[in-house]
């Protein structure tokens, strides 16, 4: 479902940052070479990610969902001098093209790539986190958001993406639709957690901007 016109989105788009030449390579190998391109962040999504990341300066990000990583290179833009991102996906098929633009990038040196089980590498992983980004299988967000949750540092930000999943959110989901049962219990959970702030954006496919008290 497309919540505004494409003339608008044109409009959106013309009147903010452009897309980074780097990234608009990937976007198009992206569409070119790779099933299901629609999972990319693209132009839009990417620039408010970015500036979100430039905002708060994070020293450490945690990404859960790497796809082609073009929403990591987007978040990485305001990592601190000496911070470094922790993205995770368990295909392996597009770890060179990611490692490709990784490379290409100024951060090839703060982004540290994870291939596997999401949640065992979060528990692993003995750090503290400023920002997260959750934009993985949906049947696994509750458990993502409550494995993060204990692991941000006061004030942090949780971005979860495709929240409004196409709409489908508005109705009872249909008895075998279980992505859409797991995000309407996870939009109640995050709107309904004392230990969060959140609001739901209605960008793209849905964003939810959660600040850890």
């Amino acid at each position: 479902m497309e919540f505004i016109s494409e003339p608008l989105q044109n409009y959106i788009e013309a009147h903010s940052q452009p897309e980074p030449p780097l990234l608009h390579e990937l976007n198009k190998e992206t569409w070119q070479k790779v099933m299901a391109p629609r999972m990319l962040s693209g132009h839009f999504q990417g620039r408010f990610l970015a500036q979100l990341s430039k905002l708060i300066k994070p020293k450490t990000i945690l990404e859960i969902g790497t796809y082609t990583g073009y929403s990591a290179l987007c978040l990485a833009e305001g990592l601190d001098v000496d911070g470094i991102l922790h993205t995770i996906d368990h295909n392996e098929e597009l770890t060179l093209i990611q490692r490709k633009y990784f490379d290409k990038s100024p951060y090839k040196n703060q982004i540290i790539t994870h291939l596997g089980d999401a949640l065992e590498i979060i528990e692993s992983l003995n750090l503290k986190f400023d920002l997260a980004f959750i934009d993985a299988d949906k049947a696994n967000y509750l458990n993502y958001y409550n494995a993060i949750v204990p692991k941000m540092n006061q004030g942090g930000l949780i971005l979860s993406d495709n929240v409004l999943w196409s709409g489908k959110v508005l109705q009872p989901a249909e008895a075998k639709d279980f992505d859409t049962k797991i995000l309407q219990a996870y939009n109640k959970l995050v709107n309904q957690d004392d230990r969060v702030e959140s609001i739901l954006l209605p960008i793209r496919d849905g964003l939810t901007l959660t600040r850890v008290k």
